[in-house]
């Protein structure tokens, strides 16, 4: 989506490092402590150039007697709802193997991946402990260890995983737990760390594989050294490298970041010539962002469609952009025609797509039909996003329909939502165009009360417009009531809004 997503693509995981189909990957039984067991994980991909590629997880040495029936998914929920979590995993496992059956690795491991899986790194992480703490009970390989040390990094922090590399046993640092260290590196765009690591790995004769490179190219785009990313594509060809799917993207990326049209098509070209390479859909939803920043809607919709002959599988991403850019070339029925294909692809569509959908719409001024779309939202969910209301909420306050807002806003609590304070200052957005004081304030109030985001700041221009408005009818008394709301949120301390203090201060 053009608006509303950056053009750098995520951070691309190691996970070719986590293959467990050689024999020659090291493994020992863990006794050196309960923070040395590893278990690295792949991140999350987002952003919009994603590869679909299909990821194969692997969990070092697996059990020879593998268990009939798996019950992983039943521990796994357990963990993650575990009603007194000061007792940690352990006290779970623990119990699970006294009233149900022994574990095995395979299992743990699978757990373990569930739980990275929506982002509970810490009891991950205890999972791993607690294996750790069984002694010669299990033995794991060096994919095991980057896992681990990927874990550690999300979890407690850089320097814990550095301290971790640091006592790996020399047979167990080898390009995967190199390759997790950079990678921890890359996220966090440490960039003369991750050269020295890279530098390290090259005299070791660990660069033979495009995975890191392709972390190095998307860490220099990240910190904005894009004539780096250049270079790096120039030595993977004098190493005879072979580009993967994620090595294109990110050049993909690369030349559109620069503006470069031309190169952008020539790495196109030289992609789908590439016989080793499957091409997905993110590199043609690249081209299309290009084009439409370039305003030539023609030849973006053009991509779009070889982006739709490119959508396989189990993914909900390529809907996503493929709806978001219809509506950024103005494509009202494209919009509604991926939007059911969408509907009828998948049992139930998550809040992203609807947000996806609303935004849309509302792009293309098809204001019913986003009131439509929120309504099924509304109907359809169980997970009451605010965001999905506050895009509703902002085209109204832009009108200045705050009384459209208002009941908006109302039918979300109704349903059980939980406000965020942007909602309420939305609303207050809204009443402040339709110059309602009082209103405006009250829901100013609402804002500022909420306990639950300390960060959060009323935008200065709603402030400027507010006090205007104040001026203007001569109500002292609500500038006072405007002034302590800043306070309490710590404004006055603010450059953004001393200029506006300092401008009440002198007229008072």
């Amino acid at each position: 989506m053009l608006l509303r997503f950056p053009i750098f693509p995520p951070y691309f995981p190691l996970q070719r490092y986590l293959r467990s189909t050689s024999s020659s990957y090291s493994q020992v039984p863990l006794g050196f402590g309960s923070s040395a067991l590893s278990l690295w994980a792949d991140q999350k991909s987002g952003g919009p150039i994603r590869c679909s590629v299909s990821q194969v997880h692997s969990y070092g040495t697996v059990d020879p007697e593998r268990p009939p029936a798996l019950k992983w998914s039943s521990l796994a929920r357990r963990i993650s709802a575990m009603e007194n979590p000061s007792l940690g995993c352990a006290a779970v496992l623990e119990r699970w193997e006294e009233e149900e059956r022994r574990l095995h690795k395979w299992e743990l491991c699978r757990v373990v991946k569930e739980l990275r899986k929506f982002r509970r790194f810490k009891l991950a992480l205890e999972v791993c402990d607690w294996m750790t703490a069984q002694g010669d009970r299990f033995m794991f390989t060096s994919s095991d260890m980057a896992i681990q040390l990927d874990l550690i990094a999300k979890a407690h922090g850089i320097s814990r995983a550095e301290e971790h590399f640091s006592q790996l046993p020399d047979t167990l640092k080898d390009k995967r737990t190199y390759g997790a260290l950079l990678n921890v590196y890359g996220r966090a765009k440490m960039k003369e760390k991750a050269e020295a690591i890279v530098e390290v790995m090259r005299n070791k004769g660990y660069l033979t594989e495009a995975l890191i490179f392709n972390v190095m190219m998307t860490l220099y785009m990240n910190v904005g050294e894009h004539e780096q990313v250049s270079k790096i594509i120039n030595e993977m060809k004098e190493n005879n490298i072979s580009f993967d799917i994620y090595s294109y993207n990110i050049w993909i990326t690369n030349c559109a970041t620069m503006g470069d049209a031309e190169e952008m098509e020539r790495v196109v070209g030289l992609m789908s010539s590439d016989n080793g390479i499957n091409a997905n859909w993110t590199p043609y939803t690249t081209l299309a962002t290009m084009y439409i920043r370039l305003g030539n809607f023609e030849k973006a919709q053009s991509c779009l469609k070889d982006a739709e002959i490119r959508v396989m599988g189990r993914d909900r991403t390529p809907f996503n952009y493929l709806i978001g850019l219809y509506g950024s070339i103005g494509k009202r029925e494209e919009v509604y025609r991926i939007w059911n294909w969408y509907k009828s692809s998948f049992p139930r569509i998550l809040n992203v797509g609807y947000q996806c959908m609303l935004s849309s719409l509302i792009r293309l001024g098809d204001v019913d039909g986003a009131e439509m779309i929120y309504e099924e939202w509304l109907s359809m969910t169980s997970s009451y996003d605010p965001r999905i209301c506050n895009i509703l909420l902002g085209l109204y306050a832009r009108e200045g329909l705050a009384s459209k807002a208002k009941n908006a806003l109302d039918k979300f609590l109704e349903k059980g939502g939980k406000p965020r304070p942007i909602m309420w200052e939305t609303l207050a957005e809204g009443y402040i165009k339709e110059e309602q004081i009082s209103e405006a304030l009250s829901y100013m109030r609402e804002a500022v009360s909420y306990e639950g985001v300390n960060n959060w700041r009323p935008k200065p221009k709603n402030i400027e417009n507010l006090l205007a408005l104040c001026k203007g009818q001569n109500d002292i008394s609500s500038i006072n009531m405007l002034m302590d709301m800043l306070r309490m949120r710590g404004c006055h301390e603010k450059e953004e809004y001393k200029s506006l203090i300092s401008a009440y201060c002198q007229g008072n």
